[in-house]
């Protein structure tokens, strides 16, 4: 047992501590703690499998019923029907589970993310041993380039620092020491003389004795954190079931209502020879069969829209959600900025110089350019130290990493960049400078030094550090080709300028050197590190994306928030912030992980209506911070590219991750994954989920409306004795048939002028509310179904077939004979048969009714989407096949009738359009005055608050 947390140990007492020695473990101490300990692996959570996730979705209450309807219908005799039914009861199970289907591989990545060997000494040797068998009290050999595989102490190293990116979301590579770290108030993961499983060495070399391996390292603990956030129901999902429950119900209630009365009542069960059928027909008619399949392709073909856009979306509900979101929380490194540590400002011989370009690739030149051959040989020098002070390596792009990437500590790539862009190569730097010493970078020092061989045959050293201590050991400062006294004025000009880009957040390195003196004995930074030349000051930045100050801005038209969470320090993420138009107060309030610690939920929730930035966070953190804002209400959306992310971005509604530059566990968490990184393809998406959502209400409503006049005529014959006018069939085949590609199509409407300039609807706002229930059954539904019985009941009238309607309102009426290819023996199935062409021909004009709420088609195009004309084609030639094909016919109980028929059913879609058209003109003018009173008040408060 340890006494102490083991950074709080001095070296040899971490050897004691963790009962082990400099020379390692012994092979029979290791196999005996890895039977203790276990592998070095992370565990995963159960889950269902395949055949446990199908069988929960039988349990659908649409399921169930039509479960339930392919029963009743083999009762009847019906097998046929009952065989039909089933079908399309798989059929919706499977598209249910196609959509609801997520691999979710997060654990299996975690452990792909960890090497799959160490470099470990082990009996006082070194081998490389299978990451899985490292154990605690294992010695660890770091050098640059490698993967950590546990959570280790630091006990020996020589400018080792550390990568931690992918874990705590910091750009810039963290100095490694094996002193003691007393500090309180600090967590782990900060702590200067720890490493962690999962990240890499940038630079330097040394040695750790590892003290946690498996579930119990910071890897292992964000595991269990990803385990335990369970997968949110999105509020769509709900409004579905509740949906599905609603149906059900009714269904169920109206169709055993119909079969008791029918069957018990005397009355009524004399006109009625099958009360069973009868029942089962008015619950097929009332459940909206066809809505799950349309909403899955719809969903489907909006994936693919936004696929094309870069933006991968997981899973199909994802899209609708979208459109919901209020608060977008975003990580700073990798999502907002480059990743990718740029030079943007240089200070040399009293001049001050603006680099361009951005990220890694040595694309760019220095502004205003050098004039004059001193100037630009006091700029070759400072940029040459930097070349050459420097262990980073740059990468051009390749098959895997279409970008430039550089591997080493940031900072320094970023100079060789700079360098690189003033025409220096590497080659020639080599060849006439070729390093014979290196002092490492030191905390205490805050510098760094490397020694040359000089053409001359004399040594010339290299220092780049912290500048006001670096400016500290100069004497001297290179002006114009020449080294000049360095006075206190130039001092002051040094300061000035250093101060100026700190306050601007820019990382800022001094650069001098020193031609050192013929050599006696070793190396020593306290006799290299002196009387020193000063060159010049490099400010640098991680650059934002360049698109991602539009995508904010957009995003405060539509009324999201963003919110910067992030691991890095406060003051950089403000100047970040500031830059991309996230911070607009002149003091944004900044909260640390510490203090997010010390704060109860009830506090939380006072500040977060702030403009706030949540600076360094730890992935419990960003948990927490993602539940507090879904607390509130609102719709949370969270981007991040690191294994720090991962909690959050399964915790969030919607996830997203970079796609380039995300680990693969960030990409496995989240729901969407931008592909090109393009943080501008959030706004699309946001854009194309609530056009979604809008297509989604057009097409319920659409489908809402063909199940009245399905219904009605099996009520008009269990109340009224009326011939039925519909079989279970029929209603299939429109549920299932005429309407799937013109609903579909309705699902393709693009978003409409002015939808990202709206507020996000609620997080509890209905996906049906009453304005669109009314529309559709009270409104569209009774036209369609008044059109429909009109033509069935004239078929009957016109044909000389009155009494056979069964109501005394028509008993004796007298019509002429308009219809004489009609008789007594065909009058039931041609009018049954008009009644299903009317409700077709009818749809034709619902939906163009359905494409807009209040404005006209004239608006928005005619023509604008051609695949609802191509629905309504295949619309009319499929029920035309129904009709006159033979062998459909009989299946889906069609008698056909003359084609003269048709000039009359197809008046249905004018009439039922012109009629919403009306509708909406009356809406319009009704709700102008005030529109223009709402603009005036605002007009008012805008002018009272200026």
């Amino acid at each position: 047992m340890r006494s102490a947390p083991v950074h709080e140990l001095r070296t040899p007492e971490v050897f004691q501590s963790l009962e082990t020695s400099p020379t390692g473990l012994t092979a029979g101490d290791a196999a005996a703690r890895r039977s203790l300990y276990g592998d070095n692996l992370l565990s995963e959570a159960p889950r269902a499998g395949g055949t446990e996730k199908y069988l929960r979705l039988i349990w659908h209450p649409f399921t169930l019923l039509l479960f339930l309807a392919a029963i009743l219908t083999a009762a009847s005799g019906d097998f046929t029907l009952a065989i039909i039914i089933l079908l399309l009861a798989l059929v919706n199970n499977a598209l249910s589970f196609w959509r609801e289907h997520r691999a979710e591989q997060a654990i299996e990545k975690l452990r792909q993310l960890l090497p799959a060997y160490a470099h470990i000494l082990r009996d006082g040797e070194e081998c490389n041993l299978p990451a899985s068998q490292v154990v605690p009290g294992d010695i660890l050999i770091l050098s640059e380039g490698d993967n950590v595989p546990a959570d280790a102490r630091v006990v020996e190293e020589y400018g080792l620092r550390v990568n931690n990116a992918s874990l705590t979301g910091e750009a810039l590579a963290a100095r490694r020491t094996a002193d003691a770290s007393l500090h309180p108030g600090i967590s782990e993961v900060e702590r200067p003389n720890l490493i962690f499983a999962g990240t890499s060495i940038a630079s330097g070399t040394g040695r750790a004795v590892v003290y946690a391996t498996g579930m119990l390292t910071q890897f292992g603990r964000i595991a269990h954190l990803t385990q335990s956030v369970r997968e949110e129901v999105t509020p769509f999902q709900r409004e579905l079931e509740r949906l599905g429950r609603v149906f059900s119900w009714i269904a169920l209630g109206i169709g055993a209502l119909v079969w008791v009365v029918s069957s018990y009542d005397p009355i009524v069960s004399g006109r009625i020879q099958q009360p069973l059928i009868l029942a089962l027909g008015i619950i097929v008619a009332v459940t909206p069969e066809g809505l799950p399949a349309t909403l899955t392709l719809s969903l489907a073909m909006a994936v693919q829209r936004l696929a094309g856009q870069g933006v991968l979306a997981k899973r199909l509900n994802t899209v609708e959600t979208l459109g919901n979101v209020s608060v977008l929380c975003t990580d700073k490194s990798g999502t907002l900025t480059q990743n990718q540590m740029t030079v943007r400002q240089v200070w040399v011989a009293g001049r001050r110089l603006r680099a361009t370009g951005v990220g890694y690739e040595p694309k760019g030149n220095f502004e205003p350019a050098p004039a004059g051959q001193p100037f630009e040989s006091d700029l070759s020098d400072l940029l040459t130290a930097c070349l050459c002070c420097n262990n980073a390596r740059l990468n051009p792009p390749s098959p895997g990493h279409p970008t430039w990437t550089s591997l080493g500590d940031q900072t320094e790539a970023a100079l060789k960049v700079a360098a690189l862009k003033f025409g220096l190569t590497e080659e020639s730097i080599n060849k006439d400078w070729p390093r014979i010493h290196e002092l490492p970078f030191d905390a205490r020092r805050k510098r760094m030094t490397t020694i040359h061989r000089i053409p001359s045959d004399g040594e010339m050293a290299f220092v780049k550090g912290s500048p006001r201590e670096v400016l500290a050991l100069c004497t001297s400062i290179r002006v114009e080709g020449r080294n000049v006294p360095l006075d206190e004025m130039r001092r002051g000009e040094i300061l000035t300028a250093h101060d100026e880009y700190a306050r601007r957040a820019l990382r800022v390195l001094a650069i001098a050197q020193r031609e050192l003196p013929a050599r006696s004995g070793s190396y020593h930074h306290e006799r290299v590190e002196t009387d020193l030349t000063f060159l010049g000051l490099v400010a640098m930045m991680d650059p934002p994306r360049p698109e991602v100050e539009q995508a904010i801005r957009t995003c405060h038209l539509a009324g999201i928030r963003t919110v910067m969470i992030t691991g890095d320090y406060g003051l950089t993420a403000e100047s970040v912030a500031r830059r991309v138009g996230m911070v607009t107060t002149h003091d944004p309030r900044i909260v640390t992980g510490a203090e997010l610690d010390g704060m109860s939920d009830a506090a939380l929730q006072q500040i977060l209506a702030q403009e706030i930035i949540f600076a360094r966070m730890a992935p419990d953190h960003k948990l927490r911070l993602v539940a507090a804002y879904q607390a509130r209400g609102d719709v949370v959306a969270v981007t991040g590219d690191g294994v720090n992310d991962v909690p959050a971005l399964r915790k969030s509604d919607i996830g997203i991750a970079m796609g380039l530059i995300g680990t693969d566990v960030a990409k496995e968490a989240a729901d969407i994954i931008l592909t090109d990184d393009n943080f501008g393809a959030i706004v699309s998406a946001i854009e194309e989920g609530r056009a979604i959502y809008d297509n989604i209400r057009k097409f319920i409503s659409y489908i809402f409306s063909s199940n009245v006049p399905e219904v009605l005529p099996f009520l008009a014959t269990a109340l009224l004795g009326l011939p039925n006018a519909l079989t279970v069939r029929q209603i299939l085949a429109i549920d299932m048939g005429t309407d799937i590609l013109p609903a579909l199509a309705l699902g393709m409407e693009k978003p409409e002028p002015g939808v990202m300039h709206a507020s996000p609807r609620r997080r509890n706002r209905p996906l049906l509310d009453r304005g669109l229930l009314v529309r559709s059954f009270l409104w569209l539904g009774l036209i369609e179904a008044g059109l429909c019985f009109a033509a069935f009941v004239g078929t009957y009238l016109f044909s000389g077939n009155a009494a056979k309607l069964n109501l005394p309102l028509f008993n004796g009426l007298r019509l002429p004979h308009l219809l004489p290819f009609i008789t007594s023996e065909n009058v039931e199935g041609i009018a049954r048969s008009v009644f299903h062409a009317g409700m077709v021909t009818a749809q034709v004009g619902n939906v163009f009714a359905c494409r807009t709420v209040r404005a006209h088609n004239r608006q928005i195009g005619w023509v604008t989407n051609r695949f609802l004309w191509l629905g309504i084609a295949v619309e009319l030639v499929l029920i035309t096949g129904l009709i006159y094909v033979p062998f459909l016919a009989r299946l889906f109980d069609q008698t056909p009738f003359p084609l003269g028929v048709w000039p009359i059913l197809l008046l249905n879609a004018p009439i039922l359009y012109a009629l919403d058209w009306l509708r909406k003109t009356l809406a319009r003018r009704a709700s102008q005055p005030k529109k223009i009173a709402n603009e005036n008040e605002h007009l008012s408060e805008g002018g009272n608050r200026s």
